[in-house]
């Protein structure tokens, strides 16, 4: 019957997250007593939307990629570890036997959360799932034990749930989303590291009066005929152009490869928000009446949270600007970085996602989300060099993925989530791991606090 469940898992999951989801929602929309004809051009409307979303990005890496590597051998550099992004990850998750428990236990979770009243976040995400159950799936697969990794699985599950929760009102502020927040692990665990990064860089002289917010500009320019020089570069396709002309210096390019380089990559920046926009308009209708939906079974329970995939948070332009700053970053900071093994080339764009929710934490500010985004890419570095062996170990173990037949391959983002790692390395016994997971629930404690502020503020 296991066997059975978990190649139901492996084929249900196979299926692209642009399908998988809208049809999730498509079950949702007719659940919550949706006109069916709403609910199918909803359906449509969102899987038009976060296609274009993963066709930018595919199309994105299927550029940039070429062009990283030449830099790496312009400059004589080898990289051991291969980034192939998430796909070995979730391949991973799912081939685990831990998986085809985890996701009933977790919706179960989220129930008993939400009637006891401990969390107001509906997780209707079940894609995401795997962001949890893969921290279960590399504790059961180095102590053996079925319980140690769903517990880990739980553990981080729970734990979005309130980032989730307590990030909303930031998304409500920024999107003009009410109700509605960002869903995947690898985006809310940041929660508590943006919320105390904003409350340092508030006590920094000089610091504290930087901002710059390309979103706000773009809209000021919108109202007025005259375009300045700052007005140009609130455009993330502008940036865009820009960042691909470096890159393709920066590899050698020649002049047809290089002019084409930049239209490729200022054409994906303006294509994500259009998307974006889409995934946003077609969410919101069947969010609300699962809302409504939820607060009939438990009338006690005000103001409920829906969590969703971070597609509709692309199309805010300091989400997008602030994505490729990090991205020319990291790129930099990966060659000159002591004991990175890895150059970032899958899981590269994934940054303008990972670091979303952080962006609307910081207002916009794309000053702010930047300075706070070099450590982050610094972690992702070094823990993805890290966990490459295993990562590896696992890859090759699981028959749906084709895992290289040399070489270490890791996942610069997913695969260097430092919460991630904190609760993997604490469930081996290391000691160093408390203090950091106590550094993590503190933050939390200070993310809390601003969560009631904000949600005070409001009312």
């Amino acid at each position: 019957m296991q066997a059975q469940l978990q190649e139901f898992l492996a084929v249900f999951f196979s299926f692209k997250a642009y399908v998988m989801l809208p049809l999730i929602m498509l079950v949702i929309a007719l659940a919550v007593g949706l006109p069916l004809k709403r609910a199918l051009l909803g359906t449509v409307a969102l899987a038009a939307g976060f296609a274009g979303v993963f066709i930018a990005f595919n199309f994105f890496v299927a550029n940039i990629s070429p062009a990283v590597q030449q830099v790496s051998v312009v400059r004589g550099l080898d990289f051991p570890v291969l980034d192939v992004g998430w796909p070995p990850l979730a391949a991973i998750t799912w081939a685990s036997p831990l998986a085809a428990i985890s996701i009933p236990l977790i919706l179960v979770l989220n129930l008993l959360m939400l009637a006891a009243g401990w969390t107001r976040t509906i997780y209707i995400d079940i894609w995401n799932f795997w962001h949890f159950s893969l921290v279960g799936a590399l504790v059961m697969a180095s102590a053996d034990s079925l319980w140690l990794g769903l517990s880990a699985t739980l553990l981080l599950a729970a734990f979005c749930f309130k980032m989730a929760e307590w990030s909303s009102p930031d998304v409500e502020r920024e999107m003009g989303l009410k109700g509605v927040a960002a869903s995947p692990l690898s985006v809310n665990s940041w929660v508590p590291y943006a919320a105390a990064m904003d409350w340092v860089f508030d006590r920094i002289p000089g610091v504290r009066h930087l901002n710059y917010n390309p979103h706000n500009a773009a809209a000021k320019a919108a109202d007025t005929d005259d375009l300045s020089l700052v007005d140009l570069l609130s455009e993330p396709m502008v940036i865009g152009l820009l960042m691909g002309l470096a890159l393709a210096l920066a590899a050698g390019y020649g002049l047809k490869e290089t002019l084409e380089l930049s239209v490729h990559v200022a054409a994906v920046m303006y294509l994500l928000p259009k998307s974006a926009g889409l995934i946003g308009e077609a969410t919101m209708p069947i969010t609300t009446a699962l809302r409504d939906q939820v607060a009939r079974r438990f009338p006690s329970r005000q103001n409920l949270i829906v969590a969703l995939d971070t597609g509709f948070l692309m199309g805010h332009k300091s989400v997008i600007m602030t994505g490729l700053i990090l991205m020319a970053l990291a790129i930099v900071i990966a060659l000159v970085l002591p004991g990175n093994q890895v150059l970032p080339l899958g899981d590269l764009p994934n940054l303008i996602s990972i670091m979303s929710l952080s962006v609307l934490m910081f207002r916009g500010n794309v000053v702010r989300a930047v300075l706070a985004g070099i450590p982050v890419v610094v972690l992702f570095l070094l823990i993805s060099s890290n966990m490459a062996p295993l990562f590896t170990e696992l890859a090759r173990k699981t028959p749906s993925f084709d895992a290289p037949a040399t070489g270490l391959i890791t996942a610069f983002t997913d695969g260097g989530n430092p919460l991630r790692y904190f609760v993997y390395q604490l469930y081996q016994g290391h000691t160093w791991a408390v203090g950091a997971v106590a550094g993590v629930l503190l933050a939390s404690v200070y993310a809390w606090r601003r969560f009631v502020r904000l949600s005070a503020s409001t009312l």
